[in-house]
């Protein structure tokens, strides 16, 4: 079965280029251009990670983030931050809005594969249910809180899974 990723991307140019690299590299790809498109293709068919702007035009694209970890059938999906937003201190703001990683623009496509496998190799299909999620009082289920900043290429990410 192929993993079915949801790039959420405002630029087209962008958003171009990252569904071409994951159709390349094997994964069912659909896309969303603004939040609205984003919210009804996740309540359509929830994807198995989703590549997040951060910054979508007037948007802020972490309120999907936020949205989907509230939902106990789509708290488990992988959420990959793919911002120009490269301070530490927005990468802290995405790691706790819900993402689990994040990859600063221009993407370093290796790291982003890198990250899809992480990710992807430890999480379940989306739940179209209210299965329990083995969520925790911070609302992150079995993801650890602590987070990973790769000192060479300032990414960062939740550690744990």
């Amino acid at each position: 079965m192929k993993h079915r990723i949801l790039v959420v991307e405002d630029n087209q140019l962008n958003r171009e280029l990252l569904c071409d690299w994951l159709e390349v590299e094997g994964y069912e790809v659909g896309f969303a251009e603004d939040l609205k498109a984003a919210f009804a293709e996740v309540e359509k068919q929830p994807p198995h990670a989703v590549l997040l702007d951060v910054q979508l035009g007037a948007d802020d694209g972490l309120s999907l983030a936020v949205w989907m970890r509230q939902q106990p059938m789509l708290r488990g999906i992988p959420l990959i931050a793919v911002t120009a937003h490269a301070m530490v201190a927005e990468q802290e703001r995405i790691l706790l809005a819900g993402c689990n990683a994040c990859v600063s623009k221009p993407v370093d496509f290796k790291l982003l594969s890198d990250q899809l496998r992480r990710w992807l190799a430890t999480t379940t299909s989306p739940r179209r249910n209210s299965e329990p999620g083995g969520e925790t009082k911070d609302g992150l289920g079995d993801r650890a809180t602590k987070k990973e900043v790769d000192e060479h290429t300032g990414q960062c990410s939740r550690g744990g899974r």
